[in-house]
């Protein structure tokens, strides 16, 4: 089979049914859709997509939650409260998301929006030659470089253990795509076309039913021959197609 030739008329159908205004009221990408302000857009989607793994209603109460305990403004809660004022997060919980994580995870935003240019700018320290790859690995470094408990790192995935790092792709492809439907598009100086797939158990079961896949387990190597196959057929806007696998998913099971 010729994937270019077979599959892209279905990919594009399904992608285009799913990317949609109403695909947001149940999705996670709902939390962020609440707020105007960019750093509010940007912090708050960052931890709905650290907290985005389980069963979405869930993941958009918690986040909800979450927002509520900075709020409704996180911005101006993470820069100017106190430290005292994040003893609150050590009641946080999510599946084991915990509440020493959960500081950790807000008091590290403060230092970046504080001292670091913001989450967009330490995403595009390492975004050399296009490589969303370093990307993430340069973030992680910045991210975690203020001594967490061990715990927590497995909360921030590592793609040089191979992880295929479904989360931090999802908030890039939030963050980045700009067709202005879903994704909110505010970081343009990360070409849409290096995006890499989010890949999760739906996209990845989807994506080998319909033979675009033939690695078994789901890691940044199936990740890259993915996202490599999504960009031969839309090359300026390959995770376009992530709403159409997962969408499959999810909404199509037969």
């Amino acid at each position: 089979m010729q994937p270019e030739i077979d599959l892209k008329p279905l990919l594009d159908r399904k992608a285009e049914q799913y990317n949609q205004k109403w695909f947001i009221q149940n999705d996670p990408i709902s939390v962020p859709h609440r707020f105007i302000k960019k750093e509010d857009i940007e912090i708050s989607a960052f931890l709905t997509a650290i907290l985005s793994w389980g069963q979405r209603p869930m993941i958009i109460k918690k986040a909800g939650l979450l927002m509520d305990m900075m709020d409704n403004t996180p911005y101006d809660f993470i820069t100017g409260s106190s430290t005292n004022k994040f003893a609150r997060f050590g009641k946080f919980v999510y599946r084991t998301f915990n509440g020493y994580d959960c500081q950790y995870f807000v008091s590290a935003l403060r230092e970046i929006y504080r001292n670091q240019g913001g989450l967009e700018h330490c995403f595009l320290t390492g975004y050399t030659n296009g490589s969303i790859k370093n990307s993430l690995v340069e973030f992680r470094k910045i991210f975690m470089s203020y001594h967490p408990l061990e715990r927590t790192g497995k909360h921030l995935a590592d793609v040089l253990q191979n992880s295929s790092a479904k989360r931090l792709n999802m908030f890039l492809r939030w963050m980045v795509r700009t067709d202005g439907i879903v994704d909110f598009g505010l970081w343009q100086k990360i070409n849409q076309s290096d995006l890499m797939v989010p890949l999760d158990v739906h996209v990845g079961r989807t994506a080998r039913r319909l033979g675009i896949l033939t690695r078994k387990q789901n890691d940044w190597k199936a990740v890259e021959e993915l996202s490599g196959t999504l960009r031969s057929f839309k090359p300026d806007d390959p995770v376009f197609y992530d709403y159409a696998l997962f969408g499959i998913g999810i909404y199509d099971k037969k």
